[in-house]
């Protein structure tokens, strides 16, 4: 890719330092230098090493895994930038930590994710570019722009190099999931079905109801987050028993909970796709059926044409 912004900056976080190389490369530039340290009572100490004043500078950080930590550090670094006199402020946020606490399901419960936004706007952001948010309403929450690009297209190529699809299906393992699984099975040009569950709990999923034919077909489950497997694993079950002859996963977000990645490994699920918005932390020794895809080239390709005032809409079609 040729980067036509000379003057952008790239700096990252802890959250997840191997993406940020990745990021690095396609952009063709050196990451930037910050010192990011801890007081002696934890406390988060920055200091940027070089100088940024008039720059556009990208702040790459993902909240997630342990999402008070990082989003506290991105505050703190969004800060030292501001006051270091940057042009702009771009944030990418490969995941938004606190996506899913995005509405009032309950009383005298908080829309974590609007507080989220409010802090990185107050912060300094001038710009925030993310992954597959849970809803798409949490674009709204800002007031500055916001765009949020999809693995899909990523997840979808990596997919055709695993499975034919003439015989295939994309499969919803929820309803909340219907949009992006149609949008799945427009690109790949295959019809759709769903799984229809009730949820008990956060961890427990009750009865399981698979609404269309999936019998002789080769299935592909679509999901936007990973966490216990819990809607995943029942859904590969329940397409496992009315006759799927292969059954595949692709999901944005692998946030994987302790044993999660296991779990799969025992499944009928041959082989999870999953973007590396999230870094692995406890791969399964010898696993063989988790297949990770890079979004480096997506974000890479969004931040120059933004960087660049060119369109990125491009990049949302389907292909």
């Amino acid at each position: 890719m040729d980067f036509k912004n000379p003057d952008v900056l790239l700096f990252s976080g802890t959250s997840h330092p191997t993406l940020a190389v990745e990021l690095a490369k396609e952009l063709k530039i050196e990451p930037g230098k910050i010192k990011i340290e801890r007081f002696p009572d934890g406390e988060i100490d920055v200091e940027i090493k070089q100088t940024v004043r008039g720059r556009d500078v990208v702040l790459m950080q993902t909240v997630a895994l342990d999402p008070n930590e990082y989003l506290v550090e991105l505050l703190i670094m969004i800060d030292a930038m501001r006051r270091s006199s940057a042009k702009s402020i771009m944030i990418v946020i490969p995941y938004y930590g606190y996506c899913r606490q995005d509405r009032k399901d309950r009383p005298r419960v908080p829309i974590t994710a609007k507080l989220v936004a409010n802090m990185l706007s107050a912060a300094g952001a001038t710009r925030i570019l993310t992954m597959d948010l849970h809803a798409g309403q949490l674009q709204g929450f800002f007031e500055i722009p916001v765009d949020n690009l999809y693995g899909r297209p990523r997840l979808v190529e990596a997919f055709r190099s695993l499975c034919p699809v003439e015989n295939c299906v994309v499969v919803t393992p929820d309803i909340g999931s219907v949009k992006l699984a149609r949008s799945y099975a427009a690109q790949l040009g295959v019809p759709m079905a769903i799984v229809d569950k009730q949820r008990l709990s956060p961890t427990q999923i009750g009865s399981v109801t698979l609404i269309g034919d999936v019998k002789g077909k080769n299935v592909l489950l679509a999901d936007d987050i990973c966490s216990t497997g819990g809607t995943l694993l029942s859904a590969a079950k329940a397409c496992q028993e009315k006759g799927a002859k292969r059954i595949f996963a692709a999901v944005t977000h692998g946030m994987f909970a302790r044993e999660t990645l296991q779990r799969i490994e025992q499944s009928p699920i041959e082989a999870l796709l999953v973007s590396n918005t999230i870094p692995f932390t406890d791969r399964p020794e010898g696993s063989s059926k988790i297949h990770t895809v890079s979004v480096a080239p997506l974000l890479a390709e969004a931040i120059q044409r933004i960087l660049s005032q060119e369109s990125i809409s491009s990049l949302y079609e389907i292909v």
